[in-house]
């Protein structure tokens, strides 16, 4: 890659050291924080995970605290970021730190790619910004960046090559963060900010590089669900959940409001909202009526509903009627 490193490099630092999002866990290098902020930031958009990030914190403030507690609680603190793989790898990744780590984050990538649910990237983050391991990182913003920078169609081995070549051995993690920031802020899919970009003039393409593929095109589907509650002015206001099985494909054990097929045509929805998974985007028609009789469910307090490992879209649903 035809790119001045040492003028690169100290051009995007220096911008990151004055431009850098003001997030919840830039405030500390605590490795512990740095590998949940990772974890929540897969696949998930920066603020909504801000929320998420503060109160799982507040619940499970270590390693130890994590591990000790019951996969339905770390469900629960996790419920309304999806995928809920991660959450559940993390939980058995705090287990073996704590069994085989003494309850400390390993400090190397190679040493941190054996934990459950942690990859090349995410080893890599860890190692680099928690403890300082001069070791690059790419993910989607990274990748767009060093595409647009060389002029090439970079992918696989070549990719990860150009960034440790690009990478500051003197400040991997801030190197590694302002990269992806770059990529998050200014060389953006679409429309990137070219004219504020701190490094446009070691840029080949100038943000010309086109996409490669096509998106793909969004499904639509209508789902219904009912929302029955009972002793709705009392103290002890419940709702009616069920659990989906330890076996589903799924969000395997989450609690969620029964679905239904149809209404017959007859009366209205209480609300509707939309609901996004994958390439799927849904209209959520919520019904106030009684549970069908077939469904075997449990009445639920709604005090409890905080502590209750909810679908997303059951969370959704509660908030939308003021439940929760």
């Amino acid at each position: 890659m035809m790119v001045q490193r040492e003028g690169f490099r100290e051009r995007l630092l220096t911008w990151y050291d004055r431009h850098r999002r003001d997030l919840p866990w830039r405030a500390s290098r605590d490795p512990y924080r740095v590998w949940l902020s990772e974890i929540m930031l897969q696949q998930t958009r920066v603020a909504a995970v801000i929320e998420h990030y503060q109160e799982f914190l507040r619940r499970f403030p270590t390693v130890k605290k994590l591990a000790a507690a019951r996969e339905s609680s770390v469900l629960a603190a996790w419920s309304g970021l999806g995928y809920y793989r991660r959450a559940r790898m993390l939980h058995a990744a705090a287990k073996v730190i704590v069994r085989q780590h003494g309850g400390e984050l390993p400090s190397t990538e190679q040493e941190l790619r054996a934990l459950p649910g942690i990859g090349r990237y995410t080893a890599a983050a860890i190692a680099s910004i928690a403890f300082g391991e001069p070791t690059a990182v790419v993910d989607g913003n990274v990748e767009r960046v060093l595409q647009r920078i060389s002029g090439k169609q970079l992918s696989g081995k070549a990719l990860w090559t150009a960034a440790g070549k690009l990478l500051d051995p003197n400040r991997p993690g801030d190197f590694n963060q302002a990269m992806m920031e770059l990529g998050a802020v200014v060389c953006t899919p679409r429309a990137p900010a070219c004219l504020t970009c701190p490094v446009v003039q070691f840029c080949t393409t100038r943000g010309e590089f086109a996409a490669k593929g096509k998106a793909t095109p969004q499904k639509k589907r209508e789902i219904h669900y009912v929302l029955d509650r009972r002793n709705e002015d009392h103290r002890n206001a419940e709702v009616f959940l069920l659990q989906r099985t330890q076996h589903a494909s799924l969000m395997p054990g989450m609690w969620e409001l029964p679905e239904i097929t149809g209404t017959n045509g007859t009366g209205s929805p209480s609300f509707t909202l939309r609901h996004s998974i994958t390439v799927t985007d849904y209209t959520v028609q919520v019904w106030h009526c009684a549970a069908p009789s077939h469904v075997s469910g449990k009445w639920v307090s709604v005090k409890r509903l905080r502590q209750v490992a909810l679908t997303g879209l059951a969370r959704k649903i509660l908030r939308k009627a003021a439940i929760l």
